[in-house]
């Protein structure tokens, strides 16, 4: 296999001389913690998303699209290896630290000094996108949450074929707008790793929980989309390129710089939550949760538009995907209100659940003269169908082939490009999708419009196409039905190399 990767890289650097310049741009634009209903063309009424709601309008709005896994880390994996959340590696948000107490990562202004920080890394002998994209012609840059390995690890950005990188390394440090450090990688500068970068403004001022903390004025979210504009700016037509942007809002914690963005909430709402915090806590508390988080996602909505335009300006509109989406379900960490927000209405559970809510996300997907402009559509989904479907975009064909490095080594996802461009009797689906979650011992298969939620063991089973929010278990009336989605989880988990991904309980067999 190595020989064919070796292979398609010189062919991928024979064609930039070529016909590279015709092959589409690619934009992966993933928030953090958005749930189903949170943007205004998936129903919220209380929040601002223009620029989301023109890019569904211009494009297609995918109803029935799922996350790798209710939780970041893992999520991500999915993406990133083309794997779901019973064959990757990374299945859990395992946290690395040297040389602090995790209990109190925040209670000291200190965590900028030398030592390494981040989560589980991807298993370096499977190939991920941005390596795929790389080897055959395509530049590479990714802007803002990675959680793909811990500092120094043989998985950071500059190993795993992104040329310019600028975020956290590590998602835990990502709970504070108003970091110590930053990480960053460029190729193009002659950087040997990605390394941090202390916010020496930020660093002036106490920690979270602090009476100084909101005098820090380097937010990270401005900081991160300033870089992706910079890198996107760069680009020529003569390139391809595979820009991934993993902004951090809305995650917790609720802060933001006080603009004309946060100003416009703050009066907005009749009825406001106050999350009280203190010194050492992870999330900076705030006396006006419910503006702080409508305004951070708004402001997400105003840094695609800036992407859009940007396309638009350069020429390049026509010739880039874009697709916008979420790591996994809403969240209720650090004041935020999904009740208030009615995001969970619609779908049960929230982020670390396999019900619907926890895993089922936006997903908005706009490329003019390919995409059909305000198309809905239920096809089904996951992220580890990206990976191959961005192949088909980029014509690198059968993959698998030169990617895998035997029979364990599979790749699960299905190309939805045919979905996208219309073809949709051509369109492969898969037979059922499927999630496993440790931290809250869950699973979950999908198979037509059966749902198994696996909890501690036990099996419910829901008729999505007449129980959407999950409220009936009807198991006792199909056995059979139980039966064959068991059967799919005792084929699709694989062992762990992780201990603590393992504490999954699965269901027995009758």
């Amino acid at each position: 296999m190595k020989k064919a990767y070796t292979l398609l890289g010189l062919g991928a650097l024979a064609a930039m001389t070529g016909q590279a310049q015709q092959r589409p741009n690619i934009i992966y634009i993933m928030c953090d913690d958005m749930g189903y209903g949170d943007l205004a063309c998936y129903g919220q009424k209380y929040i601002a998303t223009p620029n989301l709601d023109r890019m569904a309008s211009e494009g297609m709005r995918f109803t029935q699209a799922y996350a790798g896994s209710p939780v970041s880390a893992p999520s991500r994996a999915t993406l990133m290896t083309g794997q779901h959340s019973g064959h990757t590696h990374v299945r859990g948000n395992k946290e690395y630290w040297r040389g602090k107490n995790v209990a109190n990562l925040y209670g000291k202004n200190t965590d900028f000094e030398e030592g390494w920080a981040g989560q589980e890394p991807y298993d370096v002998n499977h190939k991920i996108l941005p390596e795929i994209l790389k080897a055959n012609g395509y530049t590479t840059g990714m802007f803002g949450k990675w959680a793909g390995g811990y500092e120094s690890s043989a998985s950071t950005p500059d190993k795993r074929g992104i040329d310019e990188y600028y975020g956290y390394i590590c998602q835990f440090e990502a709970h504070a707008y108003y970091p110590n450090f930053l990480n960053e990688f460029s190729r193009s500068r002659g950087d040997k790793n990605t390394h941090r970068v202390t916010l020496e403004e930020n660093i002036k001022y106490g920690m979270p929980g602090s009476d100084d903390y909101l005098k820090r004025p380097q937010y990270s979210a401005d900081l991160i989309h300033q870089k992706a504009m910079a890198w996107l700016d760069k680009q020529t037509k003569d390139q391809p390129f595979l820009g991934i942007f993993t902004y951090t809002l809305p995650h917790a914690e609720l802060q933001q710089p006080n603009d004309s963005l946060l100003q416009a909430y703050e009066n907005h709402f009749c009825q406001e939550h106050i999350f009280r915090s203190q010194v050492g806590n992870r999330y900076h508390g705030t006396e006006k949760a419910h503006a702080q988080f409508a305004a951070m996602i708004t402001r997400l909505d105003f840094m695609v538009g800036e992407i859009i335009a940007k396309l638009k300006a350069k020429g390049m509109d026509e010739n880039t995907i874009v697709i916008f989406t979420s790591d996994n379900g809403p969240h209720e960490e650090g004041g935020a209100d999904p009740t208030f927000f009615n995001r969970d209405g619609l779908l049960k559970g929230l982020k670390r659940s396999t019900h619907e809510g926890g895993i089922r996300i936006p997903f908005i997907v706009r490329w003019p003269g390919k995409v059909a402009a305000g198309e809905v559509n239920d096809h089904q989904l996951a992220f580890y169908d990206v990976l191959p479907t961005f192949c088909d975009v980029a014509g690198i064909k059968d993959f698998p082939k030169a990617y895998q490095r035997n029979d364990k080594d599979v790749y699960d996802g299905l190309s939805f490009y045919s979905t996208l461009v219309g073809k949709n009797d051509q369109q492969k689906k898969h037979d059922h999708l499927y999630w496993e979650f440790s931290e809250t011992d869950m699973m979950g298969v999908r198979m037509g419009d059966w749902k198994l939620v696996v909890e501690l063991g036990k099996c419910r089973l829901y008729d999505l196409r007449k129980d959407l929010h999950e409220d009936h278990d009807v198991a006792a009336q199909h056995p059979d039905v139980v039966k064959k989605m068991v059967d799919i989880i005792y084929k699709e988990h694989t062992t762990s190399r992780v201990p603590e991904f393992n504490k999954v309980t699965l269901p027995k067999r009758n």
